[in-house]
């Protein structure tokens, strides 16, 4: 298991070098100039003599290699430059909003796990029947619909028509709260995005997790259990629900990607302020070094949640061996 896990790490370093490279030309292969970004528009335009020293000072007056090279060697130590737009570290400017984006993913996570995998038990106990129905239904519905309709179409229910959750941000502007009112405030306005970020892998896994469990239910050993006597609910818990929980251990890691890049959406609707939303407002900018900091941030988590997922795996079916 050490071997394997050293030679997984040692496999991202070119993985992730391989994705600055892709990331690095796409951004300067976009139209227009990037140091519009640097100009400040409540200031007279600088002259063309001035825009020279800003490209300079940048570096981007030289060859497309020599700035990847330079830029991945500040990365290297530690120096992610400086936002074109706020003038502030990019380090600073990510740890500010990383724990939003954290405990947004976190919740949604949750949610989508402590509901699907009940949900699935009892749409394959209840297969072929209306309550199975009713939850294959509204699983192809939520994998179907696009989140950012999903995160409109809650908005428009629970915050303007019944006005019981707010639309936007993540605390109360107009209130200064404190203590656990701080937290409930989080708490309310936390509600509305992790659930439009969490539907889509909920209903996923949701059939999964159906499938998996009527698979284990048709094989000889849960037969045998059965003509042995067994109880049906120790059959249920002790024989096929933790081999029917290995498939979603490899889901939830792999779903992470897609919890990252949804987060880019959702937060970007709800005004949830996490690295997504930082991440769209820099492209929309053509602020490079954020732009570079944050797909790099969301590449590493992605290769991370790839690894912890083959470590569940290994850990709910000791059978898996990486040698």
């Amino acid at each position: 298991m050490i071997w394997f896990l050293a030679r997984r790490i040692l496999q991202t370093i070119p993985l992730l070098i391989g994705i600055s490279i892709v990331a690095f030309l796409i951004i300067k292969a976009t139209p227009g100039d990037q140091t519009v970004a640097y100009i400040d528009p409540n200031k007279p335009p600088p002259s063309v003599e001035d825009m020279a020293l800003i490209r300079a000072e940048l570096g981007l007056d030289q060859p497309l290699p020599v700035q990847y090279v330079r830029w991945l060697g500040n990365a290297l130590r530690g120096d992610w430059g400086f936002s074109l737009a706020s003038r502030r570290a990019v380090v600073s400017e990510i740890a500010d909003r990383l724990p939003n984006t954290i405990l947004l993913g976190v919740t949604s996570l949750l949610i989508a796990i402590v509901l699907s995998i009940p949900v699935g038990i009892l749409s394959a106990v209840k297969r072929y029947t209306a309550v199975d129905y009713i939850i294959t239904t509204l699983s192809f519905i939520g994998i179907s619909m696009p989140g950012f309709f999903l995160a409109l179409l809650l908005m428009q229910i629970f915050a303007v028509e019944l006005r019981i959750l707010p639309t936007t941000g993540m605390r109360n502007v107009r209130e200064r709260y404190e203590g656990m009112q701080a937290v409930l405030d989080v708490a309310r306005h936390l509600v509305l995005p992790s659930v439009a970020l969490g539907a889509a892998s909920l209903a996923r896994w949701v059939r999964y997790q159906r499938s998996s469990l009527l698979e284990v239910l048709s094989q000889d050993y849960i037969r045998t259990a059965y003509a042995k006597g067994l109880r049906g609910s120790r059959v249920m818990t002790v024989h096929a629900l933790r081999n029917a929980l290995m498939p979603m251990v490899t889901l939830i890691g792999l779903s992470l990607p897609a919890l990252v890049s949804g987060s880019f959406v959702i937060e970007y609707v709800f005004g949830w302020p996490g690295v997504g939303l930082l991440g769209v407002n820099s492209a929309l900018k053509r602020d490079f070094p954020m732009i570079m900091a944050v797909t790099m941030m969301s590449a590493l988590f992605i290769v991370i949640g790839n690894l912890l997922a083959d470590i569940a795996y290994h850990w709910v079916d000791p059978r898996i061996r990486y040698d």
